[in-house]
C-alpha cells in the first residue's frame, strides 16, 4: 500500500491541492476520498488536520486515517480566542468549564498517552495552564487535584 499524507482544512477538503495532484496518479476515486475525509474531519471544522490515505494500487481501494490537531489548537477553538497568553503566569486569556475540558480531552484522547478520561483531562489541563487559561476559574493544578480526588465525578463520570 502506498501512503499519501496531507494537511487539510477539516470538513472542507477538496480535489484541488494538496489532495488532487497527490491522488491523481494513484487512480483512486478522488471524489470518494475527499467525501470520506470531510465526513471524518467535520468535528474539527475550522482547523488544519493531518490525514494519511493508504492506497492499494491493485484494486484502487483506500483507507483514511485522521490525525488530531494539537491540544492547544483544540483549546483555542473551544474558547474562541486568537491565541494563548504571551506570559501565562501573569496573563489569563480564557477560562474553560469542566465540560469544555472534558470535550477537548475526548477529542484528543487518540493522541494522548492517557487511556482514561480523567488522566486525559489532567494532561489537557496542563496544556491550558501553559497557555494562560484557567479551568472553572481556578489554576489547572488545583483542578487536577480535584479531578483526582473525585470532586468532579458527577460532572465527568468515573473512569
Amino acid at each position: 500500500m502506498a501512503d499519501v499524507k496531507a494537511i487539510v482544512d477539516a470538513g472542507k477538503a477538496s480535489a484541488g491541492a494538496p489532495l488532487g495532484p497527490a491522488l491523481g496518479p494513484t487512480g483512486v476515486n478522488i471524489g470518494a476520498v475527499v467525501a470520506e475525509i470531510n465526513e471524518k474531519t467535520k468535528a474539527f471544522e475550522g482547523m488544519k488536520i493531518p490525514v494519511t490515505i493508504s492506497i492499494d494500487a491493485k484494486n484502487k481501494s483506500f483507507e483514511i486515517k485522521v490525525g488530531s490537531p494539537s491540544a492547544s489548537a483544540l483549546i483555542i477553538k473551544e474558547l474562541g480566542i486568537a491565541k494563548g497568553a504571551a506570559t501565562p503566569k501573569a496573563e489569563k486569556v480564557g477560562n474553560l468549564t469542566i465540560q469544555q475540558l472534558k470535550k477537548v480531552a475526548e477529542m484528543k484522547m487518540i493522541g494522548l498517552s492517557s487511556s482514561k478520561i480523567k488522566s486525559a483531562m489532567n494532561e489537557i489541563a496542563g496544556t491550558a495552564k501553559q497557555m494562560g487559561i484557567t479551568i472553572e476559574g481556578k489554576d489547572a493544578r488545583e483542578i487536577t487535584k480535584e479531578i483526582k480526588a473525585g470532586k468532579w465525578d458527577s460532572a465527568i463520570g468515573k473512569d
